[in-house]
Order: C-alpha cells, then structure tokens, then sequence
C-alpha cells in the first residue's frame, strides 16, 4: 500500500499521499497524523462491510471525519481499464477474442452480496464493449464457484477482480483452475495493473 501511495502521489504533485491497511495496528492514525480535511480512497474491490461498516468505525474512533470516496473496485473508470487489459492481453496471447471465454473471479461472501453484485455489474458492461465469445463470473465464497465454472473449452483468460496479491490469489485460485481443467491464461490482479495508480489519482484530483 505504501508503495502504491507513492506511486500515485508522484501524479499529484504537492499533494500528501499515504497508504495505510486496516489490518496493521496503528497504520491509520499514522497516515492520519496532521492532514487537515483528508480524501480517503478505499483499495477495496466492493462497496461492502469493511467500506461501509470498517472503515468509518475505524476513522471514528480516531476522531477522524475524513471524505470517503467510492472503493477501487466500483470506481466508474475501472470498466475501461478492465476491457482495455482483457483485449491486449489476448491479443498477447495469440487468442482472438470473438473466440475466448473471459473468466472473472471475484471474493464473494456468503454474508453481504456486495462483492458478487459488483462483480455482476462489470460483467454487464463488459459484455456489451468488448468481444469476447463468453464472459463468465466464478466466485470463491459463494456460487457459482470458480472450480464449476471454469470447466470449459476452448481459449480463455481468468481475472482475478482483487485489489491485492494475497491468499486467494496465490493460492486459492489456480487451485481451483487446476481441478477444474482450465485450458486458459491466469493474469495478475486487476490491482496490479500498472494504470491503476492514474485511475486512483484522476479520482482523487476529480474530488
């Protein structure tokens, strides 16, 4: 997170950027400390508990009323972004795409439907620009799970709709993949795009 702050603060020149986790102790208040009216910029795929819930507990209890911006993940630009990188990495992959399946793997929980429905939304959008033969939603924590869904035939290419490298991008998914047979390429997290840091700075200039 650190790391991408620093890439996007050197797109706002004159501005503090810093990035900070929820999960590190005191990671928040420090990144806090002496900014006047700050914009936060959630690096969350969904629009759910820990943007809704999370987030605005934790900026509570540092006394903090910072404007909070839509999460990464709902963020308008990010469709262009998304179908720009499925066309290019195609192409990269010698597949045409009126014959590829995209697959897209997203979180999903079985407590909010939050990051299903996102995940649902983009699916909608990118169907009617882009021009893949078949575009399909496989989840981890809920159906239709990525091990079902990625049983198929043919060229193909799997997103992972993830802000960050962790568990379930190391690990989770090309387990899945494998079980299921998938013919495909697996591409790095949408997160790890390296466009991602203007998208975030364009939404913060923009606010």
């Amino acid at each position: 997170m650190r790391a991408l702050a620093a890439e996007v603060g050197a797109l706002l020149p004159g501005w503090k950027v810093r990035g900070a986790t929820l999960a590190a102790e005191g990671a928040l208040k420090s990144a806090l400390a002496g900014l006047v009216s700050p914009l936060v910029y959630p690096f969350f795929m969904a629009d759910g508990w820990f943007t809704q819930s999370a987030l605005p507990r934790a900026l509570a209890s540092l006394g903090a009323t910072p404007r909070r911006l839509a999460p990464f993940g709902v963020d308008p630009a990010l469709v262009d972004l998304v179908a720009i990188y499925m066309v290019e990495s195609a192409v990269s992959a010698g597949i045409e795409p009126e014959s590829a399946t995209l697959l897209l793997v997203a979180h999903g929980s079985q407590v909010s439907p939050s990051s299903r429905l996102g995940a649902e939304r983009l699916i909608s959008r990118l169907r009617q620009i882009t021009r893949f033969s078949e575009i399909r939603l496989g989840l981890i924590e809920e159906p239709p799970f990525l091990i079902d869904v990625a049983r198929l035939r043919g060229p193909a290419l799997c997103l992972p709709f993830f802000a960050l490298r962790a568990g379930h991008v190391d690990t989770d998914i090309p387990a899945a993949l494998a079980a299921a047979g998938f013919p495909g390429h697996l591409l790095p997290p949408i997160g790890e795009h390296p466009a991602v840091p203007k998208l975030i700075a364009e939404a913060l200039a923009s606010a």
